[in-house]
């Protein structure tokens, strides 16, 4: 008989990136790397669970920009040619490497990986969205939804009808892409403010997460802290992250994925390998970018990338293994000490990117598995649960009001909102107030009906908190500059053309058929709150 829960809930998201314009733009390639070692792994790990009659249960957003772009021709398409490629440079790896044991046993490793990634692409015919539904359909796979673009709900809160606009066009579009209305929501950021919980239960969803001081900081202080979800006044149920659990795996010191053994991410065959060799399979340019195959391991601290050894998947799905043993004995130990203080079930969650696993820890998913096996066949002091299913088992907690946070640097806004990325949030303030009042017009023909839904699409993918995180963080910075202005004068233009009734359809179907996302969108969703 368990005597607690742990609930682990990935965060599948990307941002909306697609160029039909373009023949080849780098940034595509997120979503490749993603669909390569993330998502395609997990649904491996999925079908095995199944397969081994695993009852297994997790939580998983998939925002709508995500499963726009997984469900995309245009992007399916790219990503076969991609994974080709991928598939053609590891067979020239293999000859290359017949003198050298270990990097051939290597490219021959790949080989095998990128076959059984070929293998599950195919049989699902390139439809990942689908292929997760099944496991929501079977109820082992909890799918949740996310903010429209992800963009960060506090920083327009001045606007509540852009709030509501990246709440309901979610809403809506998961029940298009499922068949069902969702439960519950990833609040974009984890970033939550006060009075955002009655938004999300009137757009009707169940309930929402939060980092762990969002609940620790709530009015009346919980009880329980965040080992138990709280209620707010307007019925929405809010999970707080556990920080133990969260630093086991996230932390730059204390966490798994630095053990020496794991693969080097930054060290990668397309700045390794002669660039005559290597010009086949980098930018069309000619510059060097990775490639996805590498050869070395973390190794140790403080070395250079030039010094790192050789990688040895054996070893590093043996430490995988071992890495997961012991975050289960964690649970384990966490779990019987706060039972023992609550005298109640503990529900210890554990929310994650889902990219770190796979993308950015190669043995994520190894890790996941080995830790769903162990929990199932090894111990009994827990059971893993997804967050509608505990709900559903637990309909009675403490009400309170959760305090203004975020996840990420110092949990309170700061990393979207500083010095880098100040400049964009006047003219997304700007185009927000021009949207609500472009969605009290009633349009005078089909074409004006046209520019009023893009416009809606282009500010959306404006507010996009991707943007101001990569401004951020330094990488990439042109391009996520270069898309808020583009979105930015692409709206603007619609605003002054619909307004001086001057339309230019040829210019508007190319902006249409480049920003192709919420097909179905309907403008009015901007309207002001009870109209």
């Amino acid at each position: 008989m368990s005597i607690g829960y742990l609930a682990l809930v990935l965060h599948a998201h990307l941002p909306f990136v697609r160029h039909p314009e373009s023949d080849y733009v780098l940034e595509e390639e997120w979503l490749f790397e993603a669909i390569t070692e993330t998502y395609i792994p997990l649904l491996q790990i999925f079908e095995g669970f199944r397969r081994d009659g695993i009852d297994f249960k997790i939580t998983m957003s998939m925002t709508p920009p995500l499963v726009s772009m997984l469900r995309d021709p245009l992007l399916q398409e790219r990503y076969d040619k991609h994974l080709a490629q991928l598939e053609e440079l590891t067979q020239k790896e293999i000859d290359r490497n017949i003198h050298n044991g270990h990097l051939r046993y290597l490219a021959e490793f790949y080989a095998t990986e990128f076959n059984k990634v070929r293998q599950t692409w195919e049989h699902y015919q390139g439809d990942l969205v689908s292929a997760f539904k099944q496991f929501l359909d079977s109820n082992n796979l909890e799918i949740i939804t996310c903010g429209a673009t992800h963009g960060y709900l506090p920083l327009m809160k001045m606007y509540p009808q852009a709030v509501w606009a990246q709440l309901r066009v979610a809403y809506e579009h998961y029940a298009e892409t499922f068949g069902r209305p969702p439960s519950g929501i990833w609040l974009p950021e984890c970033a939550y403010y006060d009075g955002l919980e009655r938004m999300v239960a009137d757009v009707g969803l169940r309930y929402f997460l939060t980092d762990g001081h969002g609940i620790l900081y709530a009015r009346p202080r919980p009880r329980f802290g965040t080992y138990a979800p709280i209620f707010t006044e307007s019925g929405v149920a809010v999970f707080g992250r556990d920080q133990e659990s969260s630093q086991q795996v996230w932390s730059s010191e204390v966490g798994y994925p630095g053990a020496p053994e794991y693969r080097e991410f930054y060290r990668d065959l397309g700045w390794d390998a002669d660039y005559e060799y290597i010009k086949p399979y980098v930018m069309p340019n000619g510059q060097r970018k990775n490639t996805g195959i590498k050869y070395h391991k973390i190794t140790g601290r403080g070395l250079g990338l030039s010094d790192k050894a050789e990688y040895d998947p054996y070893w590093a799905k043996e430490k995988a293994a071992e890495h997961a043993g012991n975050f289960m004995y964690n649970r384990e130990r966490q779990i019987e000490h706060l039972y023992s203080i609550m005298q109640r079930p503990p529900i210890v969650v554990s929310p994650y990117d889902a990219e770190l696993f796979g993308h950015w820890w190669y043995e994520g998913p190894w890790f996941i598995d080995y830790l769903f096996r162990k929990t199932w066949f090894d111990q009994s002091t827990y059971e893993m649960t997804h967050l509608a299913d505990y709900l559903k088992k637990h309909p009675t907690q403490q009400v309170c009001r959760p305090a203004q946070s975020s996840w990420g640097f110092r949990g309170f806004h700061e990393y979207w909102l500083n010095e880098t990325n100040a400049w964009i949030y006047p003219h997304l303030h700007k185009a927000a107030e021009r949207m609500i009042n472009l969605s009290r017009r009633e349009p005078s023909d089909e074409l004006e009906t046209r520019a009023l839904n893009q416009a809606a699409r282009e500010l959306l993918l404006a507010q996009s908190s991707d943007w101001a995180f990569i401004m951020r963080t330094g990488t990439m910075v042109p391009y996520a500059v270069r898309r808020t202005r583009s979105h930015l004068m692409r709206f603007n233009k619609l605003w002054e053309d619909i307004l001086q009734a001057k339309i230019d359809s040829g210019w508007l179907q190319k902006v249409e058929a480049i920003d192709n996302i919420f097909p179905n969108i309907n403008y009015r969703v901007y309207r002001p709150l009870g109209n």
